[in-house]
């Protein structure tokens, strides 16, 4: 009987030169559990830094933009929880509460500034036109919006007045734009009006959608009309001041057509 070819005897040798498949295996295996228990250790330490260690816990809480409001109203109102790991601090909500408890911000912004402090940087709204409550007086913004009552008027913002009444001439603007809507047309009047009337101005009267006047502080007066062509009719009162200094009372209702009058 012929004995195995030269052929027959390398691939044997072949088979045989190779690790069983059963150890191969093994330290793959091994190799897996090894990195898996790694994971898991550096998963656990550092859940333990963020939560656990003292190193990365809320220690201090600055405010920055403020103007009327002190440091300490804000920090109250924001109630962030000092101790508490930083990772777990709710932004969002810090920033909710601050926006509910105090009205005068206009933004804010909750950062977390690493590894032990909270930066609550806010800015307050300006008001541009006063309504009177009583002996009090309540702000409000450029957009309208009824922030805060003092008992001081601040300098150099109008007062408004909303004569439209439920009777009178007035009475369809007041059921058709409704208060708010009149509101927000005396302050986009306001916003409108040219820096040196602007400084000047003390009172914007609002008998209807379309009669908006200002008076300012020596007595003249301005017929606005509208709030539509508020730039128009700031460039045409400019000019209208310029070539009538003497005149008291100037109406800009129609800014193509304006007009004024010494009495």
């Amino acid at each position: 009987m012929a004995g195995p070819t030269t052929a027959e005897r390398g691939k044997r040798q072949q088979g045989s030169s190779g690790p069983p498949p059963a150890r191969g295996a093994g330290r793959r295996l091994r190799t897996i559990v090894i990195l898996a228990v790694a994971v898991v250790l550096l998963g656990a330490g550092g859940a333990w830094v963020l939560y656990g260690s003292q190193w990365l816990r809320v220690r201090h809480v600055s405010v920055s933009g403020t103007f009327v409001l002190t440091t300490a109203e804000v920090r109250e109102a924001a109630d962030v929880p000092v101790g508490a790991p930083m990772v777990s601090v709710d932004t969002d909500a810090i920033e909710a509460r601050i926006r509910r408890k105090l009205p005068r911000i206009d933004t804010v912004d909750v950062v977390r500034s690493w590894p032990r402090g909270i930066a609550l940087n806010v800015s307050e709204r300006t008001p541009v036109l006063l309504i009177r409550k009583g002996g009090d007086f309540v702000e409000v913004d450029d957009e309208g919006v009824r922030f805060a009552t003092v008992s001081q008027a601040p300098k150099g913002v109008p007062s408004l007045e909303l004569s439209a009444s439920r009777k009178g001439p007035g009475a369809a603007s007041l059921r058709r734009f409704g208060a708010g809507r009149l509101v927000r047309a005396a302050v986009r009047v306001a916003g409108d009006l040219p820096a040196p009337v602007a400084r000047g101005a003390r009172t914007v009267r609002v008998r209807s959608y379309d009669a908006i006047s200002v008076e300012l502080g020596d007595g003249r007066t301005v017929a606005w009309g509208s709030d539509e062509q508020g730039r128009a009719k700031a460039r045409a009162l400019t000019a209208l001041m310029k070539a009538s200094p003497g005149a008291r009372h100037f109406d800009v209702t129609v800014p193509t057509a304006p007009a004024s009058s010494v009495s």
